[in-house]
This record gives structure tokens, C-alpha cells and sequence, in this order.
């Protein structure tokens, strides 16, 4: 039992006080026992520092490396009928060797005879777009002809009213003349008159005077009439001036009226030559759509259609080809923790399902049976499983992958990462953290490596 003093001090016995305590110090095979718990204990503590490679594990499936490699669907880009099958599912088959036949089912193009048909409608319209063509050009020469004869009409009748002009200023030089002459006989009358009055002159003589007075005044009145007749006849140009104008105005307007007429209709009959183009383009190759070819060399893995008769819609898929020559990959599934340390380029180490493979992940060199690969493509959004998607190529400084290996068989993926002491890791998965969650540790460790 334990001595408690005054001080409060415990005083432990000696070890001959417990049976037990001197049983162990005593009996030989408890010697031994402590011993080897010692030795085991050390070792314990060695091995935990001992290198562990730290690693990402995926798991996957194989699959082609590019996407035009990769097993596909042959879909048909219009509805049909099943009417004759060229292949059986497994045979091989080159680009462009026919698979199906299909028949037309829609009513608008059930017309044997369409793109001939569509041909000649083509070719009318193209000669009335010629047509078309002619009569702008007949109009454009219709209304040049018209101009000409304007121009001329015009300069006829600028004429005539120059001359009307002038034979009004030529009138009113008669008319202002014979003026004259008149104040020149009333004057000569008066002065007769006044010397018949003193006897100086004869009655004859003043007679004379007056008959020549009236003759004058009817003619200053037969001037005066022309004066105002060639006033009219001035007016009168001026009048078929105007008209002149005003109808080749109008001639020219309709010509070109009846030549915007011809350009539309010309215009619309080339609209309407363009869509028979399209549809005469579109209809030729419509008739070749009705053989179903294959896009790339490969095998007929499975008809996804079958029978005679069967209608299929467009976008139909119709067999799945498998192509002849492919690279092999293998996609892999990778957290979002371990995500950021995978970059492109990176090795890792891939065993297949079905391929026997001894594989210790945490030690260096110890793997057999698994073969080498390189990160291809990183995909950035995640997957509907919440993984990211790694795509792995063969390593080319590695073993090749086996021959024997399918598309769409399991694979198993480890990303080798740094090499760190066991402590470390069991430490590190004890508190949950990423591989290399510390910088500081990461540049340590490439000190290591580098030496």
C-alpha cells in the first residue's frame, strides 16, 4: 500500500511490494515478453518513418482518345421507309458503303419526276428574268427617244415665240409709224383747211388732205389689229411651249413608271429563280439522302431499327458503328478535392478489369501488371456523379497497353504524388486534409526529390 506522510508526500513502495510488478521483474518468460514489446515498439516507430507515396485513386472505364474515334450512331436526316438493308450487324464496312434504303413518305415529294420538273420551272423563269431584262432595255431606249424628240419639239417652239416676239416689236414699230403719219395728215388737213379758209388753197386740195387723214387712221386701226394678233400668237407659243413640256413630261413619266414596273417584276422573278434554285438544289439532295452511307470505316455493332417497312422519323438513329481504327484512353472520375492536384500531363497508373495486376499503391516500384498513362484533358464543370472527369492517354515512354483491351471495360486509375514519411500521411487522413494540403511541406519535399 501507498505510505502518505505528514508533508502530504506519497512514498511508492518498492517493487518487491506487488506481486505482480515482482512477477514480471522476476519470471523469465516475462523477460522476453518485454523485450520483444520493446523491439516491436521501436520498429513500430522506424516504420513510420519509413516513405509513403501519397496517391489519387479514380475509377473509369476505356474509351477512344478523340471523339471521332469513339462509337457512334448513324442517324436519318429525313423520314422514310425502311425499303432494303445492305449489312448485317459485325460486318465491316468502308466510308461511304451503303447501309439502308429508304423510301419517300411525305406527299410533296412523292412525285417521281420532281427535280426535272423543278428543272424546267427553273429554266422558264430564267428566261423571263431575260425578258424582263429586254424590256428595261427597249424602255431605257424608248425614253431616250423621247428626250430627243423633246428637246427638239422644245426648240421648235421656242422659235415660233421668238418670232412672235419680233412680230410684235415689227407691228408696234408699223403701228407707232403710222402714228406719225397720222399727226403728219391731221396737220397737213388743219393747215389746207386754213388756207382754203383765205382763199389760198383749193377746196380740191383740202378734199385730198382729208381723204388721205381717214386713210391713215384706218390703217393705224388695221396695225393696231396686228399688233394684238401677234400679242396672240406670242401668248399662243408660250401656250405650246407649256404643252410641249407638260407631254413629254408625261411620256417620259410613264416610260419610266412602265420600266420600274419591268425592274420589279424582273427582280421578283429572280427571287422567284433563286427559291426554285434552292428548291431544285434541295431536292437533288434530298434524293441522295435515301441511301443511308457510312461516315467512317468500321463495324456495324447494332441495328437500332429493324424490319422492311418501318417508318422512321428524322434524327432517327438507325445503327451504331463501331470505328476501325482508334487510340485507346481511359476517363476517369476524380473529386473536387483532389482535383486541383492533377495537371496536365501528369503520370499515373492504370490497371484494366479482367487484367491480372499485383498492386501496392503507397510503395514505389512495387507495382506489377498496371500500366503507365498521362493526363490528356481535364474537364472543368462538374459531372452528374459530383466528379470531374480526367482523360488519360498512354504513356509513351511506358509499356504498351494490352491489345486485348475493349472500349467501355472498368479501369482503376492512381495518381502518384509526392513521396512523404508514413507518420505524415496517417496524420494527414486522421485530420481529413488533401495530399499536399501545406506549401511549406510541398517545397520540402522537392528538396528531397531533387537531391
Amino acid at each position: 500500500m501507498l505510505n502518505v506522510s505528514n508533508d502530504n508526500k506519497v512514498s511508492i513502495p518498492e517493487n518487491n511490494t506487488f506481486k505482480s510488478i515482482a512477477k514480471i521483474n522476476t519470471e523469465k518468460h516475462y523477460k522476453y515478453f518485454n523485450r520483444i514489446l520493446g523491439i516491436t515498439l521501436l520498429l513500430v516507430v522506424l516504420f513510420m518513418f519509413l516513405p509513403w507515396t501519397q496517391n489519387i485513386k479514380g475509377a473509369g472505364n476505356v474509351t477512344a482518345l478523340k471523339p471521332n474515334q469513339r462509337p457512334q450512331t448513324i442517324q436519318t436526316l429525313i423520314s422514310g421507309r425502311i425499303q432494303k438493308w445492305y449489312v448485317n450487324e459485325g460486318d465491316f464496312v468502308k466510308q461511304g458503303d451503303t447501309i439502308l434504303f429508304i423510301s419517300e413518305i411525305k406527299e410533296d415529294y412523292l412525285d417521281p419526276n420532281l427535280v426535272d420538273n423543278t428543272k424546267d420551272q427553273l429554266d422558264a423563269k430564267s428566261l423571263s428574268v431575260d425578258s424582263y431584262s429586254g424590256k428595261v432595255g427597249a424602255l431605257d431606249n424608248q425614253m431616250k427617244s423621247i428626250n430627243n424628240e423633246r428637246t427638239l419639239k422644245i426648240k421648235q417652239a421656242e422659235n415660233k415665240l421668238r418670232q412672235s416676239l419680233l412680230k410684235i416689236k415689227s407691228d408696234s414699230m408699223d403701228l407707232i409709224a403710222a402714228k406719225t403719219q397720222l399727226k403728219i395728215a391731221t396737220t397737213q388737213f388743219n393747215r389746207s383747211n386754213q388756207l382754203h379758209k383765205e382763199g389760198l388753197k383749193p377746196m380740191t386740195d383740202v378734199e385730198e388732205k382729208r381723204l388721205k387723214l381717214q386713210d391713215i387712221e384706218a390703217k393705224i386701226i388695221t396695225q393696231e389689229n396686228k399688233v394684238l394678233s401677234s400679242k396672240n400668237d406670242y401668248i399662243n407659243a408660250q401656250v405650246e411651249l407649256n404643252r410641249i413640256n407638260a407631254e413629254y413630261s408625261e411620256k417620259l413619266a410613264k416610260a419610266k413608271s412602265d420600266q420600274y414596273t419591268a425592274l420589279s417584276n424582273q427582280l421578283d422573278t429572280k427571287a422567284q429563280v433563286s427559291k426554285l434554285k434552292n428548291q431544285y438544289a434541295n431536292y437533288k439532295i434530298r434524293n441522295g439522302m435515301y441511301y443511308i452511307t457510312a461516315p467512317q470505316s468500321g463495324y456495324v455493332n447494332r441495328a437500332i431499327q429493324s424490319g422492311i417497312g418501318e417508318n422512321i422519323k428524322e434524327g432517327t438513329p438507325i445503327v451504331s458503328i463501331m470505328p476501325a481504327q482508334y487510340e485507346l484512353a481511359v476517363e476517369t472520375y476524380v473529386s473536387a478535392t483532389d482535383l486541383p492536384l492533377i495537371q496536365k500531363g501528369q503520370h499515373v497508373r492504370i490497371w484494366f478489369d479482367g487484367w491480372p495486376s499485383i498492386v501496392f499503391s503507397g510503395w514505389p516500384n512495387a507495382s506489377y501488371g498496371t500500366f503507365g498513362g498521362t493526363v490528356y484533358a481535364i474537364e472543368n464543370f462538374m459531372g452528374d456523379n459530383g466528379k470531374y472527369r480526367i482523360l488519360i492517354a498512354p504513356d509513351n515512354n511506358d509499356k504498351k497497353w494490352p491489345k486485348e483491351i475493349r472500349l467501355g471495360s472498368g479501369a482503376q486509375t492512381i495518381a502518384l504524388l509526392k513521396n512523404v514519411p508514413i507518420w505524415y500521411e496517417l496524420w494527414r487522413n486522421l485530420n481529413g486534409f488533401p495530399p499536399d494540403y501545406y506549401k511549406k511541406n510541398e517545397q520540402k519535399i522537392d528538396k528531397k526529390d531533387k537531391k
